[in-house]
């Protein structure tokens, strides 16, 4: 039906919050924000690490799929004891997004009449997402984040939390995002939303309970392929997969080269995590998302910005081009701009923890 988490499943490390949200488009929408800590927040709750997840990730950054998580930690590699982001020194937040699948309100979440939200689902904003999340940051008592840290969708959180609330965050790091969403973003964004819902199973939205025919997970599969296209680099497929054809397989007899095979697989990955909803959902808050929106424009919007700053992109992201965060450097004032070599493209922020670990300690410094 969905690989959302559901609400009656086991909740795992999650831990909720919510309240009523004022949307941007108008309305209200009352929701409940999934999240998990890391650490122990100090009495004068001043160790706080907010970390903002991307567009499919969850509030699991860290350890083993467990029951309640069917994948391990995204981030493992820099969040622990005596990592980067040192949970014996800090207190560590991931939320789950608002409009999500893990935990948090979204299409595949239980509307306040029992049935599933589905095609009811709102848009939903990067700026009420954060909104939002400061409901998870009263529930905890923390006023002001010693940082807010995000990569790609969670860099686009982490640096609207850095304009929307300034005197709660005391460092930012924005990893290979922008501040407003390209025309080149948006186009890549376009055929995954009309391969989800030009499939059979996406009946306008409202799937989740219809058991007669399978959901959209055909076109989240193709929407996905596309994707983990755009988040590697031409290098890195050419190097790891050049022109050669799937092991027993000859696509002159119908099969496939391997970096098709590849992409069937993380096409299939997604599918048994994930919601083809909140991928629509999300992806359309990613296109809206432009923090100088009502602000005078984006120049405007980051000069609000007083947390020491650190943007970082990657030489070979071929998504969120190194320029966008070298504007976003340019634009807020004392922030540093730095750049992660890697071959491995947008993924890399993902991947070269070792890197990001020295960005984070720069920040935290």
């Amino acid at each position: 039906m969905t690989g959302a988490w559901r609400e009656g499943e086991p909740p795992g490390r999650r831990r909720f919050a919510g309240g009523v949200q004022a949307l941007e488009t108008g309305g209200t929408l009352p929701f409940t924000l999934a999240y998990e800590t890391w650490g122990t927040l100090n009495p004068s709750a001043s160790n706080a690490i907010l970390v903002e997840h991307a567009l499919t990730g969850d509030s699991h950054a860290v350890g083993p799929a467990e029951e309640g998580h069917v994948s391990p930690g995204w981030w493992d590699g820099l969040i622990g004891p005596g990592k980067a982001i040192d949970t014996d020194e800090f207190f560590v937040v991931v939320p789950n997004v608002l409009g999500g699948c893990q935990g948090s309100t979204g299409p595949s979440s239980t509307h306040p009449d029992g049935k599933p939200w589905g095609s009811r689902f709102p848009a939903v904003t990067v700026r009420d997402q954060v909104a939002a999340e400061t409901v998870v940051a009263d529930a905890l008592g923390i006023g002001r984040w010693a940082a807010v840290i995000g990569g790609s969708m969670g860099g686009m959180r982490a640096l609207e939390w850095a304009v929307s609330e300034p005197e709660r965050v005391a460092a930012l790091l924005v990893l290979a995002s922008t501040a407003q969403a390209s025309a080149d973003q948006i186009a890549w964004a376009a055929p995954q939303l009309h391969a989800i819902r030009s499939d059979p199973g996406w009946h306008g939205g409202d799937y989740h309970d219809v058991r007669s025919m399978p959901s959209p997970d055909t076109g989240l599969g193709i929407a996905r392929r596309i994707a983990h296209a755009t988040y590697r680099s031409e290098a890195e497929l050419a190097r790891r997969f050049g022109h050669r054809h799937q092991d027993g397989e000859d696509p002159l007899r119908g099969g496939r080269f391997a970096v098709e095979s590849y992409l069937d697989h993380h096409a299939g990955k997604l599918a048994r995590r994930f919601d083809a909803g909140s991928y629509v959902v999300l992806t359309e808050s990613m296109n809206t998302h432009d923090v100088g929106r009502g602000r005078g424009g984006v120049a405007n919007a980051l000069g609000r910005i007083t947390a020491r700053t650190v943007a970082a992109g990657v030489d070979s992201d071929r998504l969120y081009p190194l320029y966008q965060s070298r504007a976003i450097a340019d634009g807020v004032a004392g922030a540093e701009f730095a750049v992660v070599a890697s071959p491995y493209g947008h993924d890399s922020f993902l991947i070269e923890t070792e890197q990001i670990g020295r960005l984070v300690k720069l920040l935290l410094g």
